[in-house]
């Protein structure tokens, strides 16, 4: 018989040729005979990855530019509100005003963490509320200019209202950020949230350095220092409150109420209105508006609900678990910049000397901060966690058995680095624990975050004047150690909700989150 091909005219050969060939070129290279005869086509997925494409690399280079605009913006309102913070205790202590009007900070804090961050993130944006609260901070810093009840105390509540949403809007906005980068490079959610949050208390902390250095050259234009015969007796673990004054003593400590010249408060009160001012200017312009927020509120949610839902945040069981070590971190920053500042550099070396000790911390703080942020993706956290427990312990437990000399003025540089590592720890590896444990709900936990860290922060600086160094320094040992206890239950806790969703690995609950839509698009 004949092919029928064959019998077909020239021009239906073609034609059907044609079609043959087309249909060959459609078919996919994986696709394999069947046992039917039918063609059996293999899905693998291509070689392209998110991240080559050109409008990805975009959006990750201005998610890049975004997270440094911030840590900018941070690193120069707190230049300012750091170093006072360091100074106020020695700066202001006529009748405890500098440590009352911390308490009163950190108490208007705690409020603010239950009722405004949700709410004024939810209407205004990340963006406007760090705009809005930046500006607060400004505020307190000119109150320095007249340091009285009547200027100080308002100031002070009104940066403490405004810290909550400043900090909450901060960590939403890098959470964010970072979940966003996941999808784009499919990298582990957890690795990228860490590493912002190591970027940005590099930039962070090295405020510290600036802030400390501006006030040792400033403050540093004094005239002789003042000296205690009984420094081994008052100061370091020994420090109960002020000491009086004794001008005739000649020996060994500078007069922890050694004041230096207005003239010299003045202008570096100026300098540090001059940084907030920046810092304003910096997030209004540079800074883009996180869009596609996956925990943006809508307009008509109550304060009310908002305030019932970050309430209610504190049920789930690793928020119970982890307060305790937050609450600490507010603790060992209260003792750092209130207590170690007065009791042992100011007491035993001199307020103009503080600047310097505190850029020692600084500089580890914000190092390791970053180093901590890229190291935590080889190690995990715990191990980082373990590493903070054990420096800190062993910086307070040195602090509990040695009396301040000021012969030895580089052991007080050991002590503020060391609880510059230990402080960078908690900083960086708690904030990132609450971006991952609650990475769908993510205003109420932070704001969570802040009212419990505040806390800390309050109870430290009310019972300031109450209690010595030693008794400070052995509650710190216990609140450390219970904190870090806790903390590994809600580890476990955490990794037993992963294996409840069924996936098999941490990295893909993390990468199986709900995704994003484009998060980050230019005002």
């Amino acid at each position: 018989m004949a092919d029928e091909n064959n019998e077909l005219p020239v021009d239906e050969k073609e034609r059907l040729t044609a079609s043959d060939n087309m249909m060959e070129s459609q078919a996919p290279d994986n696709a394999k005979p069947s046992e039917d005869g039918m063609e059996e086509v293999i899905i693998r997925d291509t070689d392209e990855k998110p991240q080559d494409h050109p409008a990805s690399k975009k959006e990750e280079l201005r998610i890049m530019k975004n997270v440094l605009v911030v840590s900018l913006g941070f690193l120069f309102i707190f230049t300012a509100f750091q170093s006072l913070q360091n100074l106020q205790s020695s700066l202001n202590p006529d009748q405890g005003l500098g440590l009352a009007s911390l308490s009163v900070v950190y108490a208007a804090l705690i409020l603010s963490c239950i009722l405004v961050p949700p709410y004024m993130i939810g209407r205004l944006g990340c963006k406007w509320t760090l705009v809005i609260s930046m500006f607060a901070y400004v505020l307190y810093t000119v109150a320095n200019y007249y340091a009285r009840w009547g200027t100080m105390i308002p100031a002070s509540i009104l940066l403490g209202a405004s810290a909550a949403p400043l900090w909450a809007s901060k960590c939403t906005y890098l959470s964010t950020s970072g979940i966003r980068l996941a999808e784009i490079t499919g990298q582990a959610q957890e690795a990228i949230v860490t590493r912002f949050f190591g970027i940005f208390f590099l930039i962070f902390q090295s405020g510290q350095i600036w802030g400390n250095l501006i006030s040792s050259l400033v403050l540093g234009q004094k005239g002789p220092d003042i000296f205690r015969e009984d420094a081994n007796e008052v100061c370091g673990v020994n420090f109960c409150g002020d000491p009086p004054k004794d001008l005739n003593m000649t020996v060994n400590v500078t007069d922890t109420l050694a004041l230096p010249e207005y003239s010299l408060v003045i202008t570096l009160l100026s300098i540090y209105v001059g940084c907030g001012v920046m810092a304003v200017l910096l997030i209004v312009v540079f800074l883009d508006r996180l869009t596609g927020d996956m925990s943006r509120k809508k307009e008509s949610v109550t304060g009310v609900t908002l305030l019932v839902a970050t309430l209610k945040h504190i049920k789930d069981r690793r928020m119970q678990l982890v307060l305790p070590i937050t609450v600490f971190s507010g603790l060992e920053q209260a003792f750092i910049f209130g207590d170690f500042t007065k009791a042992f550099v100011t007491c035993s070396l001199g307020i103009h000397k503080v600047g310097f000790i505190m850029i020692c911390f600084g500089v580890t703080d914000a190092a390791f901060s970053y180093i901590l942020g890229r190291l935590t993706q080889y190690t995990g956290r715990l191990a980082v966690f373990v590493s903070g427990l054990v420096v800190h312990l062993t910086v307070l437990i040195i602090m509990l058995a040695w009396t301040p000399d000021a012969s030895l003025v580089w052991i007080f540089y050991v002590l503020a680095a060391l609880q510059g590592y230990g402080d960078a720890v908690w900083q960086t590896q708690i904030n990132a624990m609450y971006g991952v444990y609650f990475a769908d709900n993510q205003e109420p936990a932070f704001s969570n975050y802040r009212l419990w860290e505040s806390l800390g922060f309050l109870v430290a600086f009310a019972y300031s004047n109450a209690l010595c160094i030693r008794v400070k320094l052995v509650i710190l040992i216990i609140a450390l150690v219970l904190g870090f206890s806790l903390y590994l239950f809600s580890e476990m806790v955490h990794r037993k909700q992963v294996q409840q969703r069924d996936l098999p690995t941490e990295e893909k609950e993390l990468k199986g989150l709900k995704p994003t839509e484009k998060l980050l698009a230019a005002e």
